[in-house]
């Protein structure tokens, strides 16, 4: 459920305890000495379908042990706007330079508790990635092949958008060249 073992004010273990609010029991991590309540929200995290020369830029994570190529996606900074957010990281990631964006939608990732706030944009610039990445491809956008998790929705919802009926396959089922 979280991180947390230790309330962050007084320092007594936090247990799992069951109140209720607004009607309904919900059961939260608690501090049964000063009543500190663990809310665990999700964190918002923005990604962007990269149009860049009239292809979608996928990018492959450095952090990942397989060969996936996914959105450019980052977490939203304090006193940010997501439209300003996705602008910056797509330049800290790839060195481009957003020029138009619009929001496709937001979408729920409970796996890592994490709200999505993705935006089909428009980029210009030399590519140069960032430490966090090791490669990208550039995709003409019917030959996208969608992931059905998070992102991959959006991706999905961005096609249908353009007339293109998605393609879904697991990451699993993929051959290294998809």
């Amino acid at each position: 459920m979280s991180a947390y073992k230790y309330c962050p004010l007084c320092r007594e273990t936090l247990a799992l305890v069951t109140r209720p609010e607004e009607g309904l029991d919900v059961t939260r991590l608690r501090c049964v000495a000063c009543e500190w309540t663990h809310w665990n929200n999700p964190t918002p995290v923005l990604g962007a379908i990269v149009e860049y020369k009239g292809k979608i830029l996928l990018a492959r994570n450095a952090a990942w042990t397989t060969r996936r190529f996914a959105l450019i996606t980052g977490f939203m900074e304090a006193m940010e706007t997501p439209e300003a957010g996705v602008a910056r990281e797509v330049k800290e990631e790839t060195n481009l330079v957003v020029s138009a964006s619009t929001l496709v939608g937001v979408y729920d990732f409970q796996k890592n508790n994490q709200v999505l706030i993705i935006y089909h944009v428009q980029a210009q610039g030399d590519i140069q990635l960032s430490q966090e990445l090791l490669e990208y491809k550039l995709y003409d956008p019917k030959d996208i092949i969608c992931w059905p998790s998070g992102t991959g929705y959006a991706v999905a919802q961005w096609q249908r958008q353009r007339g293109i009926e998605p393609v879904f396959k697991a990451w699993e089922d993929r051959t290294e060249n998809e």
